[in-house]
């Protein structure tokens, strides 16, 4: 259905030509170059970009393209302007961004051009989110710089499939405002290679289980969630916020975990830490939902 204004109708039929602005939809022409604003989408909400890659480990697990899907839907749910790929993303990708969510396997190995790419948008300010083995590469030290802490690829680090005993220790913290002591079954990392001065606040601690891979660390009290206020050289004061669990795809759909990791992303973007959790979309016009819903 073409929608115009009278005027612009007036001109057409008088064989002038309507101004462009005559030929927008309602709710269109709001996103990128103009491009129509995706229907039920905040265009106030903070910009994410979701950095996921393929599949990897069994039936359940490590289901980075699902993530992409469900959370694209959820953080657009929870008011954010969501874009992402399953590729690390470039400079303009991330030219309006507040925050990047990285699910995907070893994401931690970078060529210098992504090195720069992530460093550009750390120095200015931009918040990193990091879940699982994100944090896992080649020199854990450099990624330590940016989010707190990482692990090595190819050292015995975790606990594979095991109780994960979660306890609180900054109950105090507004991201972990819905977050209880509670044991889930993931997958817990060790060895960790933390940043220093500054280094990161703990938010949630596990004791390693005893499982084969643990050896002689289990035990052993681990951070597990953290955030990591730093800023790089020449750069702005930026925020990394860390969940290491995600091995077991469905502990993300958790009550509590769902609503700390949407606080911890909030946190990481310099956005109020209850912006998405507490996002009510407003209501649409009465009578304009069918016509919403259909393609014009």
């Amino acid at each position: 259905m073409l929608h115009l204004a009278s005027g612009a109708l007036f001109l057409l039929l008088l064989g002038g030509t309507a101004p462009p602005s005559a030929w927008a939809q309602p709710g269109r022409g709001a996103g990128p170059q103009g491009a129509p604003q995706a229907q039920g989408q905040n265009p106030s909400g903070m910009n994410i970009y979701i950095w996921a890659g393929l599949k990897s480990h069994g039936a359940g697990q490590h289901d980075y393209p699902q993530f992409l899907a469900d959370w694209s839907k959820i953080l657009t749910e929870h008011g954010a302007v969501v874009d992402g790929a399953l590729h690390p993303p470039s400079g303009a990708d991330l030219e309006h961004a507040d925050a990047i969510v990285i699910y995907k396997g070893d994401a931690a190995f970078l060529s210098d051009s992504e090195k720069s790419t992530l460093e550009t948008f750390v120095k200015r300010g931009g918040g990193l989110v990091s879940f699982h083995d994100s944090l896992c590469g080649p020199d854990p030290a450099y990624f330590a710089t940016l989010v707190g802490g990482a692990k090595k690829h190819g050292e015995v680090n975790f606990t594979l499939d095991a109780p994960i005993p979660y306890t609180v220790v900054d109950k105090a913290s507004p991201i972990m405002k819905d977050m209880s002591d509670m044991t889930i079954f993931d997958e817990a990392f060790f060895l960790m290679t933390w940043a220093k001065n500054p280094g990161i606040h703990v938010l949630a601690t596990a004791e390693i289980a005893p499982t084969r891979s643990a050896g002689d660390h289990k035990g052993e009290v681990v951070p597990q969630i953290w955030t990591y206020e730093h800023a790089l050289p020449g750069g702005q004061p930026a925020r990394a916020f860390v969940w290491m669990q995600g091995h077991t795809y469905a502990d993300f759909a958790n009550y509590q975990i769902q609503r700390t990791l949407l606080r911890g992303i909030a946190w990481a973007g310099k956005r109020p830490v209850d912006e998405l959790v507490n996002y009510v979309a407003p209501a649409r016009p009465a009578g304009r939902g069918a016509a919403a819903g259909r393609g014009q």
